[in-house]
Formats: C-alpha cells, structure tokens, sequence
C-alpha cells in the first residue's frame, strides 16, 4: 500500500515498476477507484478526498501495467450526478480507455 501524500510531486512510474517485479507474470486484476483522484479533477464521486493522485498519475498507473497479465479491469465510484461540468465521467471514459490499451494482445504504437 502506497499513500496519497508518497505521491505527491513525484512521477508514479518507480512505483509501477516496482509493482511489475511483485507481481510479476501472475494474473493481474486492476480495479481503479475514482476516489483515489483529487477532487479538484474528478469531483463527481461519493467520497471526495482532497490531496489525491493528479490525471497524469492516473495514467502513468493504468500504462505502467502494460506487459502485466491482466485479466480484467474496471473503474468505480464515479456519480455523474455529482459533477455537473461533466469532468469526471470525461476522465473515466479516458481511464477505461487507457485500461483497454494496456490489455495483453494490444498493438502499441
């Protein structure tokens, strides 16, 4: 388990490296809640927490499990009643999609 604040201010692909050599060539399912984004980018979700991960890190942990064998994924938590601007379910849609990418068998260019 890695908190928030160790985050902070850093680029999160140390860390995916280290949790490629963890879990190594075991079958992986990656489960990405939207709580763990700061509220200030995905406001749109049942429990805000202020001081969360930034987009950017979001997508430099859902590309840093290419090559893992994953076996499935999704993405939790977002309410798009509570963002009105839309932003949340604009990064989700973007997230899923970069899960997509990630999955074994897809090209990358």
């Amino acid at each position: 388990m890695v908190q928030a604040e160790e985050c902070w201010h850093h680029s999160l692909a140390p860390l995916m490296a280290e949790v490629r050599e963890k879990v190594g060539g075991g079958p992986v399912y990656l489960s990405f809640d939207i709580d763990g984004i700061d509220p200030a980018w995905a406001p749109g979700t049942g429990t805000p927490e202020i001081g969360g991960l930034t987009t950017i890190q979001a997508i430099e942990i859902i590309r840093g499990c290419q090559g893992l064998d994953l076996i499935g994924c999704d993405l939790v938590e977002v309410s798009p009643p509570y963002d009105t601007t839309g932003n949340t379910s604009l990064l989700g849609a973007n997230l899923l999609y970069e899960m997509l990418c990630v999955l074994p068998g897809v090209a990358h260019r």
